[in-house]
C-alpha cells in the first residue's frame, strides 16, 4: 500500500507494509525461507545479505506494525522480552530507569536480575500517581517504562502527561501497548518515544506464534535500535513473521469481539454474590476510568477478578473450567484464566506483589471471542464448583 492518502485502521491492518509479490502476483507475502542472499558483487545486494539483519517477510511485518501504530519505523523481535531488551540496550552503567510497580513479571525480572548487575538502577512507582513520577526522577534517569493498562491490575496511566514529564527531563518514554493494541490506543500520538508489543498476544491473536516489536518515529532512535536488533540477534524467523502478519489482518475485527465479550462478562460478575471486586477500565468506579476513556477507543479484553474465596478455593476454581483454559499468556481467540501470583508474576517477591495490590486470590481473565453466553455459564459453574 503506497498511497499517501490516509486510510482507516482496517485497511491498514490488511495492507500496510505489504504489496503483491512482484514475481508471481501472490497476494500474501511469501515466506522467505533463506539464511543468506546471493550478491551481484561484493557488498552489492538487492537490499538483503543475511536474514538476521533483514528478511523480506519480516520487513513486511515491520511495515505493517508501524502502520498500525501510526509510527514511522517498526522492528520485529523473537519475543516481547527481546523487544524490551533492545530498548534497555540503549542504556549504560550508571543510568537510571523509572518503571511501574505492577509491571509484567518478566520485565521486572529483566530489570532486577539482568540490568541491575550491569549498573543500571531502577525505581518502581505507581505510574498513575504523577507526584510519585516527579519525585522519582534523577539527573541520570534515561528511561521511563510504562504499561497501560497494567498487567494484571489494569491500572491506566496518563500517557500524555507521563511522556511530557519525561521529555522535560530528557528521558525516553517506552510504552508497552500489548494489552490495548494499536486498535484501542496509540501511545506515539500521545507523545511517547517508543512503543513495544508482545506480538504473541492480540497482534498474533491465535496462540501459535511468539514475537515482539518496537515502533518509533525518530530516525536516530530507530538507527540505534536497529544496531542492537542486529548485534544481539533476537529476531523472528520468516514463518513467525508470516503468522503474525496473518494475525494482524483481523486485529480490528477480533478486538471488537474481545471487547464485546469482556463487557458482558464484567457486567455479570460485577453483580455476582461470590465476587469481591471486578477490575476493568470500562467500569465507572475504576480509579482511572476517565483517563482510559480519554486515551482508549474501548477498554479491551482483559478482566481481573477478586473472589470471596480462599487461595485454595481460587486455585480449585481455575482448574474447574470447561471453556476457559488455565494457561499463561493472553490475547488469543481462546478464553484463558491465569493466577498471576503463581504464574505470570511469580518472579516478583510475594511481599512486593501484595504491597501494590496484587493479592494471592486475584485471577486474570483473557476473554476470548467465543459466544459470551457460554463464557458466562462457564464462569458461574466454575465458581459454584469451587466456592461453597
Amino acid at each position: 500500500m503506497n498511497s499517501d492518502r490516509d486510510t482507516g485502521f482496517g485497511t491498514k491492518a490488511i495492507h500496510a507494509g505489504q504489496s503483491p509479490d512482484p514475481s508471481t502476483g501472490a497476494i500474501m507475502t511469501p515466506v522467505y525461507m533463506t539464511s543468506t542472499y546471493v550478491q551481484e558483487e561484493p557488498a552489492v545486494t538487492k537490499g538483503y545479505d543475511y536474514s538476521r539483519s533483514g528478511n523480506p517477510t519480516r520487513t513486511a511485518l515491520e511495515g505493517n506494525l508501524a502502520g498500525l501504530e501510526g509510527g514511522k519505523h517498526g522492528l520485529g523481535f523473537a519475543s516481547g522480552m527481546a523487544a524490551i531488551t533492545c530498548v534497555m540496550n540503549l542504556l549504560k552503567s550508571g543510568d537510571h530507569v523509572i518503571a511501574g510497580n505492577d509491571l509484567y513479571g518478566g520485565t521486572y525480572r529483566l530489570l532486577k536480575t539482568v540490568y541491575e548487575k550491569f549498573g543500571v538502577e531502577s525505581t518502581l512507582i505507581d505510574m498513575t500517581d504523577l507526584s510519585q513520577l516527579d519525585a522519582a526522577f534523577r539527573p541520570n534517569t534515561k528511561l521511563v517504562m510504562l504499561e497501560t493498562p497494567t498487567n494484571p491490575l489494569l491500572r491506566c496511566c496518563d500517557l500524555e502527561a507521563v511522556a511530557a514529564a519525561s521529555k522535560q527531563r530528557g528521558a525516553l518514554t517506552m510504552a508497552d501497548n500489548t494489552f490495548a493494541t494499536p486498535y484501542l490506543q496509540r501511545p506515539l500520538e500521545l507523545g511517547c518515544d517508543v512503543v513495544i508489543h508482545s506480538t504473541t498476544k492480540y497482534l498474533g491473536g491465535h496462540s501459535d506464534v511468539v514475537g515482539g516489536a518496537t515502533i518509533c518515529n525518530d530516525d536516530e532512535l530507530q538507527h540505534q535500535l536497529m544496531h542492537f536488533q542486529n548485534s544481539c540477534g533476537g529476531t523472528p524467523g520468516p514463518m513467525d513473521s508470516f503468522l503474525t502478519l496473518r494475525g494482524t489482518k483481523t486485529l480490528h475485527v477480533r478486538m471488537d469481539r474481545h471487547c464485546d465479550n469482556a463487557e458482558r462478562v464484567v457486567e455479570h460478575l460485577a453483580g455476582h454474590e461470590k465476587v469481591e471486586r471486578v477490575i476493568y477500565p470500562g467500569l465507572a468506579d475504576h480509579a482511572q476510568h476517565e483517563i482510559a476513556a480519554r486515551q482508549m477507543k474501548r477498554f479491551g479484553g482483559m478482566v481481573s477478578v477478586e473472589l470471596k474465596a480462599s487461595l485454595e478455593q481460587a486455585r480449585k476454581m481455575m482448574s474447574s473450567f470447561e471453556v476457559f483454559s488455565l494457561a499463561e499468556s493472553l490475547g488469543g481467540v481462546e478464553s484463558l484464566v491465569d493466577h498471576p501470583a503463581s504464574m505470570t508474576h511469580a518472579s516478583i517477591p510475594a511481599e512486593e506483589r501484595r504491597a501494590v495490590g496484587l493479592q494471592d486470590g486475584l485471577i486474570r481473565l483473557s476473554v476470548g471471542i467465543e459466544d459470551a453466553d457460554d463464557l458466562i455459564a462457564d464462569l458461574d459453574e466454575a465458581i459454584a464448583r469451587a466456592i461453597d
